[in-house]
Parts: structure tokens; C-alpha cells; sequence
């Protein structure tokens, strides 16, 4: 994982409950992963939906109606 000169301040906003995550803070490295897997960063979501770690596309849609 690269640094990130903003990592501090992004994770003052980082909703993500996957604590051994090394891209947190990490914007640019979280989206790049998410995206490959086929899903959304934990910033999509509310906290409540967040904490299932269903990050899928699908999920956010079903949740966005």
C-alpha cells in the first residue's frame, strides 16, 4: 500500500467497520479495490447497512429505493 498525504484526514470521514483494512484512509485504493471486486466502498452506505460488509452494486441499489 502506497501513502497518502491526506490518509489523516480521510479517515476523520471513513465510515468502513473493517478494522485490519490497509486502504483506509486510502481513497484512491479503496475505490481502485472495490471496483475490481465489483462493489462500492464502505462511503455508500449508511452505518447500519455498511456494518453487513454487503458492498455490492446491487445491495446499493436495493437500499437506495
Amino acid at each position: 500500500m502506497s501513502s497518502c498525504k491526506n490518509q489523516a484526514k480521510n479517515l476523520q470521514r471513513c465510515n468502513c467497520t473493517y478494522e485490519p483494512c490497509p486502504r483506509k484512509g486510502i481513497c484512491c485504493e479503496c475505490i481502485a479495490y472495490h471496483r475490481a471486486m465489483n462493489e462500492l466502498p464502505a462511503c455508500y452506505f449508511d452505518e447500519k447497512t455498511e456494518k453487513t460488509y454487503d458492498r455490492s452494486i446491487r445491495n446499493f441499489v436495493k437500499k437506495s429505493r
